[in-house]
């Protein structure tokens, strides 16, 4: 099956890029020798007409007769181009941005979202952008919005909004495999805002302000639990060295003092003013 998909492919792509190994037959062979002989009689004037330049960063495909020459791309540098027989079409091979309208989305848990991004590409075979597709770069945007809203219909809010860098990469992968054969290479492909409505932007605050409170009270919890366990231990140290607890007020008694209090109170043990009513 895979073999035939192939095969299949194979056979798409010679029709697309005219990779047959057809000439331009006799008749085409008459118009060129023309064309040729007509550059000739008109030296040095038809050389303006014949002689283009194609920039470092571009390539031109060359059409003669409707088909491509030399089934590759020629530049940059100097190229000729015969009269009457022959068209060229420049070919930009430097990476492109590609902005995604903003697109909207029901997500996969029924919430409606807005999301918006950009794709960096390039053209790495220009006879493909030229020879498969109408407008590639046109194909390419509008294949990168349909992407988009099929790739995050497919996820909740919660995932978008934590996993933006794993669907870019799933999003990138796509296109890649998608635009192959219009001789397009995706470089990176990014998310750049996530937009939820008024109210889901709300009830998220409130619910995220609900589990701070929660989360506040439970280490609340957890701290007069500690403190208790603790005055239990002191207690029972108090309970049997009763010395213990007259050092204790002698230290609060100090604490006080550096306060610059002018009130003082000082407790008694009971047992030291039963004496004074005995008397």
């Amino acid at each position: 099956m895979d073999s035939g998909r192939g095969s299949l492919g194979k056979e798409s792509k010679e029709t697309l890029v005219a990779e047959k190994k057809e000439g331009i037959g006799a008749c085409g062979w008459i118009l060129v020798s023309l064309s040729f002989l007509f550059v000739l009689i008109t030296f040095p004037f038809s050389i303006w007409m014949c002689l283009k330049i194609v920039k470092e960063y571009e390539r031109a495909v060359v059409f003669r007769l409707g088909r491509i020459v030399s089934k590759k791309a020629k530049g940059p540098g100097l190229i000729m181009v015969l009269p009457c027989t022959d068209v060229f079409a420049r070919v930009d091979l430097r990476t492109v941005t590609s902005n995604i309208p903003l697109q909207e989305i029901l997500t996969k848990d029924s919430v409606t979202t807005q999301v918006d991004g950009v794709v960096y590409y390039k053209i790495h075979s220009a006879v493909c952008s030229v020879a498969n597709v109408t407008n590639v770069h046109l194909a390419t945007n509008l294949l990168a919005q349909t992407t988009l809203r099929n790739v995050l219909g497919t996820q909740s809010l919660s995932q978008i909004l934590s996993g933006r860098e794993e669907i870019a990469h799933d999003i990138q992968s796509i296109l890649d495999n998608a635009t192959g054969k219009w001789g397009i290479q995706v470089a990176r492909v990014e998310i750049k805002d996530v937009r939820i409505p008024m109210e889901m932007q709300r009830a998220m605050a409130a619910e995220a302000e609900a589990t701070r409170d929660a989360r506040a009270q439970i280490i609340a919890a957890e701290g007069e639990r500690n403190a208790s366990e603790a005055l239990k231990q002191a207690s029972m140290v108090l309970v049997e060295s009763p010395s213990a607890l007259q050092l204790r007020y002698l230290q609060t008694l100090t604490t006080l003092a550096t306060e610059k209090n002018s009130t003082i109170v000082f407790p008694l043990p009971m047992n030291m003013l039963q004496g004074f009513y005995k008397q």
